[in-house]
């Protein structure tokens, strides 16, 4: 009878867990005005469904706690998100969206490379977001993947599903839901796919991003935001 040696498999596990706590640890810079909390939006969000072990994934399991924590967290003063993602799971990126709009904390985001997909709700679920001049984002319909019935309910899913991204956008946005709508439905600009791709200019000209800028910038807009200016 073959024996397994689950040692090895463990000490893989505990390395894996100590990573994700290293992951979101509060970053405080000595000497620095304030403690600011840097969370970070990476790779594909993964959601109800694990992800092959060779996509670098943000599990929204991990990040809903760490909301928590930050929320709860007197000496947390601010909240600074970074965001490059090529999208993921829909309801779980939307939840976390969601949670983010909600805190009382002062949130800044910032994309750098790309925001695509249930990306574009996270960017704009801070109080403030940003954008680098090189960064993307791509503003598309819901896909569903797996088995697909033909039926008029499936549509209406999409409908609802759909619905709620674009007023969670408008809500937490300058963009009005009927140009929104408008640049998820363009056609000629996405190989095979419907949609439209917004570098960082053009994200924060149509109103969906507030400001071009980086790091220091988005460090800054935090640390007037922590000071009530």
């Amino acid at each position: 009878m073959e024996t397994q040696d689950f040692s090895e498999t463990a000490d893989e596990v505990t390395q894996e867990q100590s990573e994700e706590s290293e992951r979101f640890r509060d970053i405080a810079i000595s000497g620095s005005k304030h403690l600011i909390h840097c969370l970070s939006v990476i790779g594909q969000i993964e959601g109800h469904y694990i992800l092959p072990p060779q996509n670098k994934t943000t599990k929204y399991e991990h990040i809903m706690p760490a909301l928590v924590a930050i929320e709860q967290d007197e000496s947390i003063e601010g909240l600074i998100i970074i965001i490059n993602t090529v999208g993921g799971d829909v309801e779980a990126g939307l939840a976390l969206a969601e949670l983010i709009s909600s805190m009382k904390t002062p949130t800044v985001s910032i994309v750098v490379g790309g925001g695509h997909s249930i990306g574009v709700p996270l960017a704009v679920s801070a109080k403030r977001s940003f954008i680098v001049k090189s960064a993307t984002m791509t503003i598309h319909p819901v896909r569903l993947t797996g088995l697909v019935l033909g039926v008029p309910q499936t549509l209406s899913y999409f409908e609802k599903m759909q619905e709620r991204i674009v007023r969670f956008v408008a809500d937490n946005s300058k963009m009005s839901p009927e140009r929104f709508k408008e640049l998820m439905l363009k056609t000629g600009e996405l190989v095979m796919d419907v949609g439209s791709v917004l570098t960082g200019e053009d994200a924060v000209k149509e109103g969906l991003i507030d400001c071009v800028g980086g790091l220091s910038e988005a460090i800054e807009c935090l640390y007037q935001m922590i000071e009530g200016k």
